[in-house]
C-alpha cells in the first residue's frame, strides 16, 4: 500500500516538473527571440526569410489608350471576367430560399441557359460538391457589377460563393474596321515582337512600366504578402491627329466607290495643310468573300508608279528652270514616238494646238514631248530638280513600313532613251500615296512641306509628357512664282479640265486626275483588253484658302478606269461633307446681336445644357422653359421650340433624333452595351423605346 503511494507521488512530480521545464524553455525562446528581433523591423525581408517559398511576381499595367484629336476613344483596353461558384459555401436553408430566383436572373442577364436549366446545373455541381462551377468566360464589367446585386450573390464571396476575381484585359477598337491598319498592334511572341502602326510606334508610351509584387507559396495556391516592391506605372494615352468624324466620312464614301467599281483595294488620305496633321486615313482591300477589310496600309507601304499626278512636279521643273511660260503653244497631236516606243492621248487624235495650261489642265500626254525636249541634253538637271522637291527622299514618318520612293537616274543600269519622256508622266516613278499626297500638300501650303504627323500628343494624368508639334522638312520647293502659276492650274483642271464635272456646289477645289496602268498580280502588263488600271486625285480644298489636301487611290476598277470618275467623285463627297460639317468653313449665323435671322438651324436632340449654350452663343432665339436634362428641339417658327425627352427609370429611353455621343452616353447610363452603325443622327433603335431594361443587354442604333 505503501508502495502504491510513492509511485503515485513520484507520477504527480514527473509531470509537475515537466511542466515546469517546459514553461521555462517557452519562456528562454521568448526572451531570446524579443533579444534577436527587437531592434528590427518587420519587413517584407523577414516574411520572406521563412521556409515557406517565395517569388517575384510582374504586375502589368493597363495598356493606355489611343484617342482621336478629340479625345474619342479609337483603340482601348477593355476588362472581362471568368466568373464562377462555389455552391458549397452556402448555407442549405439560403441556398433552397432563393436558387430559383438567382436561375431567373441568370438566364436574364447570360441568355446561354434556361433559367430550369442554371437551377439543375448549380443543383448538381453543389452536390457533387464542386468549387469552381464555370458560370460564364469573359463577362463584361456591368455583367460582374449585376451579379453582385443577385440573390445569394450579394451574401459575398464566403456566404454567397460568387467568384469573379480572374479578369483579362482585352484591347478593343470601338469602331470596328475603321483605320485598323494604321491603329496596327503589338504581338509578342517570346524574346520577339511584332509592332505594326501606332500601337506599334507608340509601344513604350502604352504598355507604362510594371511593377513587382512578392508571393508566397500557401497550401491553397501563391498568395501576395508583404508592401508592392515596385509600383506598376500605368500606360500613357496617345491623343493622335485623326478626327473621327472625317475618318467615318472618308471609310463610307471610299467603301462605297469600291463596292460599285468592284475595285481591288483602295486608299484615301486626307491631311490639315499647316500642319501636317493626318486627319483621316482609309486603306480598304476587297477579300475571299466580296466584302472589304482594312487588310493593309497601303497608303504608307504600297509604291505604284503616280500616273499623271506626277505631271505636277514635271510642270514643277519646267518652270523652276524657265523651259516653258504657261502660255506657251505645243502641238498635242495625240501620239508622240520615242525611238521603237509611242505613247497616245487618251484622246484620239489628240488635242491639236494648245498651251501649256491646257495641256496640264487635259492631262495630255504632250508632256513626254515637252520634258524630253527640254532636258534631252542635260537629263541630270531634270532628275535633280525632282531631287529638290524631295521626290527622292522617305518621309521619316513614324509608323514603320514606308518605302523609300524609285527614281531612275542617268547611268543605272535601268535608264533607257525612254526613261526621261515617260518619267515625266508619272512612269519609271514610283511613289507611296502618303508621299504624293505630301508633295501636292506642300504646293497648297504656298511651297512648304511639312512632315505627315499621326500623334500629336502623349497624355499621362491629364499631364502632356510628349508634343509633336508640326515639323517642316522643306521651307521652300520652289518660288513663290512657280507656286502661282501651279496653283492655278491646278484650279483650272477641275474649272475647265479633266476634273471639271467634280465641281462642288459649295466652293472650289484645285487638284490632278491620275489615271495608270499597273502591274497584273503575275507581275505582267495585260494585253489589250486585259490591262489593269490605278485611278487617282489629288488636291486640296477650299482652291483659295485650303484647309486640307486629300488624295484618293483606287486600284483594278473593273467598270471605269478614269481618275476624275472614280477616284475623283469620292475626293469630292469627302471635301463636301467635310464642308458641311466644319464650322471653319462657315461665317457666324448672327453677325451682331441684333441681326434678324432668316431660317433657324436645324439641331438635333440631346443635352438641355449644351444646345442652350450653344444658342445663347450664336444669338439664336428660343423659347424654353423646361428643367429637363434631355430635350427635342423644333426650329420651325421665330423661335426654336423645346420639348422634354422623357425617361422613364427601368425603361429603354427613346434616343431617335439624337447625336452618337448623347445616344451612347443615355443608353450606356440605363446599363446597356451599344453597337453603332453610320454617322449622323440617330435614325433607329434595335430595342424599342419604353421595353424594360435587362442590364448588360446589346441594343444597336443606326445614324444616318
Amino acid at each position: 500500500m505503501v508502495s502504491e503511494k510513492k509511485d503515485t507521488y513520484w507520477r504527480a512530480y514527473l509531470i509537475y516538473f515537466g511542466f515546469v521545464i517546459l514553461m521555462l524553455v517557452v519562456f528562454i525562446k521568448t526572451i531570446t527571440i524579443q533579444l534577436d528581433n527587437g531592434d528590427k523591423e518587420f519587413t517584407t525581408s523577414t516574411i520572406t526569410n521563412k521556409k515557406l517559398p517565395t517569388r517575384i511576381v510582374k504586375r502589368v499595367p493597363r495598356r493606355g489608350q489611343i484617342l482621336d484629336a478629340n479625345y474619342t476613344p479609337l483603340v482601348t483596353s477593355i476588362s472581362f471576367y471568368d466568373i464562377h461558384m462555389d455552391p458549397t459555401v452556402i448555407k442549405a436553408k439560403l441556398f433552397n430560399k432563393e436558387i430559383h430566383q438567382l436561375s431567373i436572373e441568370l438566364s436574364a442577364l447570360f441568355q446561354n441557359k434556361t433559367a430550369k436549366e442554371y437551377e439543375i446545373y448549380i443543383k448538381r455541381g453543389r452536390e457533387n460538391n464542386k468549387r469552381y462551377l464555370l458560370l460564364k468566360k469573359k463577362a463584361t464589367n456591368v455583367e460582374r457589377k449585376a451579379l453582385h446585386e443577385m440573390p445569394i450573390f450579394k451574401e459575398g464571396r464566403f456566404k454567397g460563393g460568387l467568384i469573379d476575381n480572374v479578369e483579362t484585359v482585352i484591347r478593343k477598337r470601338p469602331h470596328g474596321e475603321l483605320m485598323k491598319r494604321t491603329l496596327g498592334y503589338v504581338k509578342v511572341n517570346g524574346d520577339k515582337a511584332i509592332r505594326v502602326g501606332i500601337e506599334g510606334a507608340f509601344d513604350e508610351y502604352l504598355k507604362g512600366v510594371e511593377g513587382e509584387e512578392i508571393e508566397q507559396k500557401i497550401s491553397t495556391g501563391w498568395k501576395k504578402i508583404g508592401p508592392v516592391t515596385k509600383e506598376a506605372v500605368e500606360g500613357a494615352s496617345v491623343i493622335t491627329t485623326i478626327d473621327k468624324e472625317i475618318q467615318e466620312v472618308a471609310h463610307s464614301e471610299l467603301l462605297r466607290q469600291l463596292k460599285n467599281q468592284d475595285a481591288k483595294n483602295g486608299c484615301v488620305i486626307v491631311m490639315d495643310v499647316k500642319t501636317g496633321y493626318i486627319k483621316a486615313i482609309v486603306n480598304l482591300s476587297r477579300g475571299t468573300n466580296g466584302e472589304y477589310y482594312e487588310a493593309y496600309n497601303q497608303a504608307i507601304g504600297t509604291k505604284e508608279v503616280p500616273g499623271s499626278t506626277f505631271k505636277l512636279a514635271s510642270l514643277m521643273a519646267l518652270l523652276e528652270d524657265e523651259k516653258v511660260t504657261l502660255d506657251e503653244i505645243v502641238n498635242a497631236k495625240g501620239v508622240y514616238r520615242f525611238y521603237d516606243s509611242k505613247l497616245e492621248d487618251s484622246r484620239y487624235g489628240g488635242y491639236g494646238m494648245i498651251t501649256i495650261q491646257q495641256a496640264f489642265e487635259k492631262s495630255s500626254n504632250v508632256f513626254t514631248q515637252i520634258i524630253n525636249d527640254a532636258y534631252k541634253n542635260e537629263p541630270q538637271k531634270f532628275i535633280n530638280r525632282l531631287k529638290d522637291f524631295g521626290l527622292a527622299d522617305t518621309l521619316g514618318i513614324s509608323l514603320s513600313g514606308e518605302p523609300m520612293p524609285i527614281l531612275h537616274e542617268p547611268g543605272m543600269s535601268s535608264w533607257s532613251g525612254i526613261s526621261l519622256p515617260w518619267m515625266a508622266i508619272g512612269y519609271e516613278v514610283q511613289q507611296t500615296p502618303l508621299q504624293t499626297l505630301t508633295f501636292y500638300n506642300a504646293v497648297a501650303n504656298n511651297g512648304i512641306m511639312v512632315k505627315p504627323q499621326f500623334v500629336q500628343q502623349i497624355i499621362r494624368d491629364n499631364q502632356i509628357i510628349k508634343s509633336f508639334p508640326p515639323v517642316i522638312m522643306k521651307a521652300r520647293i520652289c518660288s513663290e512664282k512657280t507656286i502661282v502659276s501651279l496653283k492655278k492650274c491646278l484650279e483650272g483642271v477641275v474649272e475647265r479640265g479633266t476634273g471639271k464635272a467634280l465641281k462642288s456646289a459649295y466652293f472650289d477645289i484645285a487638284g490632278k486626275t491620275g489615271t495608270a496602268v499597273v502591274l497584273n498580280d503575275d507581275r505582267r502588263y495585260g494585253a489589250p483588253g486585259e490591262k489593269k488600271y490605278q485611278a487617282s486625285f489629288a488636291g486640296y480644298f477650299p482652291a483659295q484658302d485650303p484647309i486640307y489636301s486629300c488624295i484618293v487611290v483606287v486600284s483594278a476598277p473593273s467598270k471605269d478606269i478614269y481618275g476624275a470618275t472614280v477616284s475623283g467623285t469620292v475626293f469630292t463627297s469627302i471635301a463636301n461633307k467635310v464642308f458641311a460639317s466644319s464650322l471653319k468653313y462657315h461665317e457666324a449665323v448672327n453677325g451682331t446681336k441684333n441681326k434678324e435671322v432668316d431660317k433657324l438651324p436645324i439641331s438635333m436632340d440631346g443635352s438641355r445644357y449644351d444646345f442652350l449654350s450653344i444658342y445663347r452663343m450664336l444669338n439664336i432665339p428660343f423659347a424654353s422653359k423646361i428643367n429637363a436634362e434631355w430635350i427635342r428641339t423644333d426650329g420651325k417658327g421665330q423661335k426654336v421650340k423645346t420639348e422634354k425627352i422623357s425617361i422613364k427609370e427601368g425603361h429603354i429611353a427613346d434616343v431617335r433624333g439624337m447625336s452618337a455621343k448623347d445616344a451612347i452616353y443615355v443608353l450606356e447610363t440605363q446599363g446597356l452595351k451599344v453597337k453603332m452603325a453610320g454617322f449622323g443622327k440617330v435614325v433607329k433603335q434595335s430595342i424599342a423605346p419604353g421595353t424594360e431594361i435587362i442590364n448588360g443587354k446589346r441594343i444597336e442604333i443606326t445614324l444616318k
